[in-house]
């Protein structure tokens, strides 16, 4: 079962989408893979147009394979308009004896969403009644599901065992159900198919040919800080969590158990990894020095504040009685990335980040010397494209060997898959100075 299990909250709608609609980025786990993308008839079957659209978007070549039931609900000619394939129906049409057998060797990848109850039981039992089913028998790929029904049903005695005998199956990985409304009528509850964005991830999972991160566990700090002036102001700063939030879920893709730590912020946490929530720069630290000493790998990528108000008002400021003007006593916060170095594992590799305004590499690699990383981050601030707030950044990376490898403009996805490319290269090469 993939990592986070039954979701409670479902991710913004059309975020994979948009995450695939520039070009196409070398080395993704779906580019150029074949999927197979099996719909039952339900409810939810209009999202896996989505579904299918995304991993077109993201490179993957797109079968869809349509029972009987899931015709009532969404027409052929959609998925046709988004994978530029024709969609498969019937097991007994011309030259269908042998497709089940094709479809199910060709790929790399079989998804099921919305997977109903009654795909369930007939799974379950290893029936082969249609052509999902003999796809399925015929296939030795991994086989991503995301159960959709009503919550009665979720909630029914052989549902339930149904679901326990898929998710001790080799090489089935379940996404949800999600908890959240339901069909006209029937309220709110579990039962409701994860977000596709989400079910795209689960694929890109289960698609990726492992590597060092593989069963890794990783630490990804995001976000920002903020420090309470009063009761209803703060210090902080711009950064969105961006890129430490494309971290993890880049690290999740790859086969890590992802601990994400972040500040407050907007962005949707990446499905699978673990959040811990914080606010002030004490908090995060806390979070961080539970968890550094049992990681392998630890991404400081929050925008932590070096200060903080020495004794925030607990009341709110009134303008009439400031005088005009307010001091306020900042003392220093913990230099979170230095003091969880110290407590890393040996073998453990800890990447920083430094944000700065002038001498970019100059300032990053006195940085990397003083704080003891193995890799550091040079993103610039300043710049419209790049930074605080962008969705693509423009980075150079140095290793404590004095190595230098600089990127070009990308996505932060992108630069983030480029990063752990530098990381997986360093994991387990032996102890820690």
């Amino acid at each position: 079962m993939c990592p986070g299990g039954p979701a409670k909250d479902a991710r913004e709608p059309g975020a994979a989408g948009d995450r695939a609609a520039g070009a196409l980025e070398p080395g993704l786990p779906w580019l150029g893979r074949r999927v197979v993308l099996g719909v039952c008839g339900g409810i939810a079957s209009y999202k896996s147009i989505q579904i299918a659209r995304d991993l077109t978007l993201n490179g993957a070549t797109v079968d869809v394979v349509l029972t009987g039931a899931a015709r009532r609900f969404v027409a052929p000619l959609a998925f046709e308009g988004v994978t530029g394939r024709g969609p498969l129906i019937d097991l007994f049409a011309v030259g269908g004896a042998a497709l089940h057998v094709a479809l199910g060797r060709d790929a790399d990848c079989v998804c099921v969403a919305p997977a109903t109850a009654d795909f369930l039981a007939r799974s379950a039992c290893g029936r082969a009644s249609d052509l999902l089913g003999t796809v399925l028998t015929a296939c030795e790929a991994p086989v991503v599901f995301a159960p959709a029904m009503n919550d009665r049903m979720f909630a029914h005695p052989r549902t339930r065992a149904n679901l326990e005998l898929l998710d001790a199956a080799p090489g089935y990985h379940r996404v949800g159900p999600a908890t959240g409304r339901l069909a006209a009528g029937e309220g709110s509850g579990p039962g409701r198919m994860a977000d596709p964005s989400a079910i795209v991830d689960a694929v890109g999972r289960a698609l990726h040919p492992g590597g060092a991160l593989s069963g890794a566990r990783v630490l990804v700090t995001s976000g920002p800080t903020r420090e309470p002036l009063d009761a209803v102001r703060f210090v902080g700063n711009r950064s969105s969590g961006k890129m430490g939030h494309a971290l993890a879920r880049a690290a999740w893709l790859r086969g890590a158990e992802v601990r994400l730590v972040t500040g407050p912020g907007t962005e949707v946490a990446p499905f699978g990894v673990d959040v811990v929530r914080v606010e002030t720069a004490l908090e995060m630290r806390d979070a961080v020095v539970e968890t550094v000493g049992d990681v392998d790998v630890a991404v400081h990528a929050a925008a932590v504040g070096d200060f903080r108000p020495a004794a925030p008002r607990r009341d709110k400021l009134k303008r009439e009685s400031a005088g005009g003007e307010v001091a306020v006593r900042m003392v220093e916060n913990p230099d979170i990335a230095a003091e969880s170095d110290a407590r890393m594992k040996p073998g453990a590799v800890s990447v920083g980040f430094a944000l700065e305004t002038t001498d970019l590499v100059g300032r990053a690699a006195g940085k990397l010397a003083a704080k003891g990383f193995d890799l550091i981050v040079a993103n610039p601030a300043g710049e419209a494209d790049a930074g605080f707030e962008a969705d693509t950044n423009r980075v150079t990376i140095l290793d404590r060997e004095g190595r230098q490898r600089a990127l070009p403009l990308m996505t932060k996805f992108a630069a983030a898959w480029e990063i752990l490319d530098v990381v997986e290269g360093r994991l387990g090469g032996g102890e820690r100075d």
